[in-house]
Order: structure tokens, then sequence, then C-alpha cells
């Protein structure tokens, strides 16, 4: 052997310099290996750790969920408002076009709109009577014509 190998070997001089320079130096190599040692034992514990990767994969799945559903309600709430908002724009128009229908309608008509308003059991009696007298009409008018 050569004196280089003997002194690798036997922790001469020559190992020194590849390593540490002093016990102080070799203290602080071990520290940092000792170190990186334990964070890659730690990322090995982590993969290795299904149950626990699957409840923090839940657990991320159920705050997106949570967000989700947040906004979800809030565009509820504003296509409500937004609904409500256009409900009442027809309303109003339609409102509007029911006064002017009544507006233009010649004046006996009108009395008569009003006295129905103001009583509308007669209305509702002789609606009743009129919708009687049309389903006896048409009656009557089916037995003609099938009688012959």
């Amino acid at each position: 052997m050569d004196k280089s190998a003997n002194d690798h070997e036997s922790g001469g001089e020559a190992a020194r310099q590849v390593g540490a320079k002093g016990p102080d130096e070799l203290r602080e190599q071990i520290q940092r290996t000792r170190g990186e040692l334990g964070d890659t034992v730690e990322e090995l514990a982590g993969k290795a750790d299904v149950k626990g990767r699957a409840l923090a994969r839940a657990a991320d799945l159920r705050d997106k969920a949570g967000a989700m559903t947040v906004q979800l309600r809030s565009t509820a709430a504003q296509t409500g408002h937004t609904v409500q908002e256009k409900a009442h724009a027809v309303e109003h128009g339609l409102q509007h076009r029911a006064h002017t229908v009544e507006h233009n309608l010649p004046v006996p008509v009108r009395n008569a709109v009003e006295k129905g308003r103001r009583h509308p059991r007669p209305v509702l009696v002789a609606g009743v009577a009129a919708g009687a007298g049309a389903v006896v009409a048409v009656g009557v008018l089916r037995r003609r014509r099938h009688g012959r």
C-alpha cells in the first residue's frame, strides 16, 4: 500500500484534510449532517403516513368546499336581488299599463269596473252564472251535433 492509502484508512492527515480541520469543525459537520438526516427522515415519514396525508387532503377539500359554499350563497343572494329588482320593474310597468288602459276605457265601462271593484260579490256571481251558461250551451250544441 502507498502512504496516502494508509493515512486515509488509519484516519491520518489525508483524511483530516478532506474532512474537518479540527474537533470544533468536526462537531459542526456532525450537527449539520444530523440536521439534514433529521429533515430527510421527516420527509420520508411524511410520505409513508398515508392516513395523515389523506386527512390533510380531506381538510383541504373541506376548506375549498366551504369557500365555494360561501361564494355560491353570495352569488345566489346577488341573483335574488337582481330578480327582485326586475320583478319590481315589471310590476311597475304593468301597473302603469293598467292605469293607461283604465284611463282609456269609455266612461260607462269605467264606472262598471269601479262598481265591480267596490262590490265584487255580484260580479263573481255574474261570472259564475255566465260560466255555467256557457257549459250548458256547449252541452246542448254537442247533443244536437251528435244526435243527427
